[in-house]
């Protein structure tokens, strides 16, 4: 039998200690990526970069190709254009950043900012422009990868470019990030190395006139090898082609890194370890270089795999892309990534998921995507749920955690990696926990036992609340496969599968008691589940959530504008309270801790002293239920409310799936 499927079920111990001192969160995760740039002004490609931008609190980059190519902006696979650049009979430049504008109004207007790549190039200065576009899909072969005719001509674009964005975007030089070409070390660049240092001498001249203070990156090579390691020489030592003089302004140095993913023994088989050895040797190549040790890296590339444009059905290892062991494997590399960073000293300002839709495509057709005809995967929900954190990171530590190096030797093979990353902002205490694993094989949940030091101003109670994603929360790819993966989901399978694409409450909120200056929590983990565990204490929680939802007379109109429904946390659920919901739990269920997933922390048996105790918890629950029925009777889903955004709802579903065998993973359970 195989390792991973040989392993049993032990108790998981993580603490997490809120009154230590913690450290800014590094929010590296939020840059994402697409090839198809002309997807951006889609009206699915709108509404999915404004649920990106909606995600709290960092301004999320997006980075796409194509965005100097010559054409018509048709969307394509693997292909794009804008036309910014075209000549006259007499030779001379005909700017147009008609299609440029569209692009970048969407990004910044959804909330992100545009990790602008500088490429390709234009047909009318490419030294090679016939043919210009790409024979297939798959094929780098077309006149856009090649050196330009004249270099002072790319330059006078790239001013062209970078002045047009300063006056349209005032804060582009304060917001946008930059960086020259993609992947210059494989066939994405027909030139040679030591003309791609050429190209990018011209462009940070032209730039930087323009805009002094904007980072501009490179290489955003395929790997970190000799190509890598010239170019970083030559912006060290090298001279610089447009003055002359030695060294070249270098803002910020990018590569990327795929892990790799294969069928094995009937199963997908993942490879974190290659991953973020992929990582550590661009660390390490940076670091090697004293000029370059702090300055940031992006991976602007960083996947299990090197082809999102390539469906399930060419490669059956890319069915992990509809599960949640995508998700967890992208927590898990956040996670493992920052420690490179602190063990190597390096400076991490991004790692980028090149993940983003592709239209007109069959359902959940395997992708390397966020979003399915507007249905969210499971993996945009661990983006969500990253999102999250906020504040100061703090101490974890986790009985189930793999070491780094354990990882980098072996990935994760034998024991899964059951792990956290917490923060505090303010007086909310967040608690991200994931299990991960590399074979996508069934095996028995992880029971975890989570404490969690909090500050002495939490006093007696805590409020709790859980959110997950696995198989059976936040995964509408199950639900379809209910379904009988429909090509054309009806109206009603289009509902149930809006409510199953979001992160499902897993724990409703409760009233939990602080003992010892601690709270303590239980609860299963299944292989590749995510959960967002958040703390805070009860009369900032309570105040909030009573301002928020209306109480205490208020008209619940009055708690700001009804949610989008691209907000990232928005479920479609009924109004009516049921078992398990908000509602339920305190009204029906007995009090805080009797539904959910068996936290035990009900009043039952508290020795008379802690009586006390019950005061605070009593108010809770009449508060809960006024703000739960106010929100009823104003025609309003019952819910928590955040800054005008629905967080929470009042009540919860969970949509079972009937008796489906996929290569890697068995379920049994029906629709409800």
């Amino acid at each position: 039998m195989p390792e991973a499927l040989a392993q049993t079920a032990t108790t998981v111990s993580i603490s997490v200690d809120a009154t230590a001192p913690g450290t800014p969160i590094e929010p590296i995760w939020a840059f994402h990526g697409f090839d198809e740039v002309n997807y951006t002004t889609t009206a699915e490609g709108q509404a999915l970069l404004q649920q990106l931008g909606s995600i709290p609190p960092t301004r999320p980059h997006i980075r796409s190709h194509f965005l100097l190519n010559t054409g018509n902006g048709t969307p394509s696979f693997k292909w794009g254009s804008t036309n910014v650049y075209t000549v006259d009979a007499a030779g001379s430049p005909i700017y147009d950043w008609t299609s440029m504008d569209g692009i970048m109004d969407t990004v910044t207007s959804s909330g992100a900012a545009p990790y602008a790549e500088i490429g390709f190039m234009p047909e009318a200065l490419s030294s090679h422009p016939t043919p210009y576009q790409n024979s297939g899909i798959y094929t780098l072969d077309g006149g856009c990868f090649y050196p330009p005719t004249d270099y002072a001509k790319w330059g006078s674009l790239i001013q062209a470019w970078a002045t047009h964005s300063n006056t349209r975007y005032p804060s582009a030089a304060s917001t946008w990030q930059w960086e020259l070409w993609n992947e210059p070390d494989i066939d994405y660049w027909k030139g040679t190395a030591a003309e791609y240092d050429r190209l990018f001498d011209y462009t940070e001249s032209s730039l930087h006139q323009v805009m002094p203070t904007a980072p501009l990156g490179g290489p955003a090579t395929a790997g970190t090898g000799a190509f890598f390691t010239q170019f970083l020489q030559h912006c060290a030592t090298g001279t610089d082609a447009v003055t002359g003089k030695q060294g070249v302004r270098l803002d910020m140095v990018s590569f990327h890194a795929k892990g790799g993913v294969t069928v094995t023994g009937g199963h997908v088989e993942m490879n974190l370890g290659h991953q973020l050895q992929l990582h550590s040797d661009g660390f390490k190549a940076v670091a090697a270089f004293p000029q370059y040790k702090h300055t940031p890296i992006v991976i602007s590339e960083a996947d299990p795999d090197g082809c999102a444009a390539c469906p399930k059905s060419q490669n059956a290892s890319y069915a992990y892309r509809n599960s949640p062991v995508y998700g967890a494997y992208e927590v898990a590399m956040m996670k493992h990534t920052l420690e490179l960073e602190s063990s190597i000293g390096v400076n991490v300002r991004g790692v980028l998921a090149w993940a983003f839709l592709f239209e007109n495509q069959p359902y959940f057709a395997g992708y390397r995507v966020l979003s399915s005809h507007g249905i969210d995967l499971p993996v945009f929900n661990a983006f969500k749920l990253l999102g999250s954190l906020s504040g100061q990171t703090i101490p974890v530590t986790s009985t189930g955690a793999l070491t780094l190096d354990a990882i980098l030797a072996n990935s994760v093979r034998g024991q899964a990696d059951v792990n956290a990353m917490a923060t505090l902002n303010g007086q909310q205490i967040q608690v991200l926990v994931w299990n991960y694993h590399d074979d996508l094989v069934a095996v028995p949940a992880s029971p975890v036992h989570l404490t969690v030091r909090v500050p002495a101003a939490f006093g007696p109670l805590a409020v709790v609340d859980h959110l997950r994603v696995d198989d059976t929360h936040g995964d509408a790819y199950t639900v379809w496969v209910s379904q009988g993966t429909p090509a054309v989901p009806t109206a009603t399978q289009l509902t149930q599968l809006q409510r199953a694409m979001v992160p499902a409450v897993f724990q409703p909120e409760q009233a939990v008691p602080v003992t010892a200056g601690a709270v303590a929590l239980d609860f299963d983990l299944p292989r590749f589940g995510i959960s967002l565990v958040t703390l805070a204490p009860p009369t900032g929680a309570l105040d909030a959530s009573t301002r928020e939802a209306g109480s205490e007379g208020d008209n619940l109109d009055d708690a700001g504008p009804a949610p989008d429904a691209t907000s990232p946390f928005i479920s479609v659920e009924d109004a009516s309270p049921s078992p398990g919901s908000a509602h339920g739990a305190g009204d029906q269920a007995g009090g805080p801790g009797a539904a959910g997933c068996g936290c035990g922390v009900g009043p039952a048996g508290l020795a008379p002293q802690s009586l006390l105790v019950l005061l605070p918890m009593a108010a809770f629950l009449f508060r809960r239920r006024q703000r739960v029925h106010l929100s009823a009777t104003s025609g309003r889903r019952g819910g928590r409310y955040r800054n005008g955004e629905l967080t929470h709802i009042g009540t919860s579903k969970s949509w079972k799936v009937g008796g489906v065998t996929e290569p890697w993973r068995r379920r049994s359970r029906k629709a409800t």
